[in-house]
């Protein structure tokens, strides 16, 4: 059993299936250097498709991990459907215009931040955002 078992089920929509298959995909998140990078290897970050004077032109990247985009849509769309957080914030990206799918990526990429931090942190999901401790 994985240590980090317990903090990652405690993130609403994760469940020990979609938990255990999270680190089998990732493992051990030394390989990444932040959650920008977790979220460009599950193909939740836009990258550009500049051209000349073009700028600001992103889309979704060729290569990406399939099993881990799928796996945070798949919580995303779980999570989203009860209330709390993530619901609020699917329905705040309803509101600004977004169809379905792109609000649930975006869900998805928020959540990547979130359970990056919670892993980092070794703590435990809570519907308030921790404050901040000043050293």
């Amino acid at each position: 059993l994985d240590d980090r078992a317990e903090i990652i089920e405690s993130l609403p929509g994760m469940g020990p299936i979609l938990g255990a298959e999270f680190v089998a995909v990732v493992g051990d998140l030394s390989g990444y250097r932040d959650a920008g990078r977790l979220a460009s290897h599950a193909g939740l970050a836009p990258v550009p498709r500049d051209s000349g004077r073009r700028t600001g032109n992103n889309h979704r990247p060729k290569r990406y991990n399939r099993r881990l985009r799928w796996l945070f849509y798949m919580s995303a769309q779980s999570s989203m459907m009860r209330p709390g957080p993530s619901r609020d914030y699917y329905l705040k990206k309803r509101a600004e215009g977004l169809l379905n799918t792109q609000a649930l990526l975006t869900l998805a990429r928020r959540r990547v931040d979130v359970l990056w931090a919670m892993l980092r942190d070794k703590r435990l999901f809570t519907s308030t955002p921790p404050v901040p401790q000043t050293a």
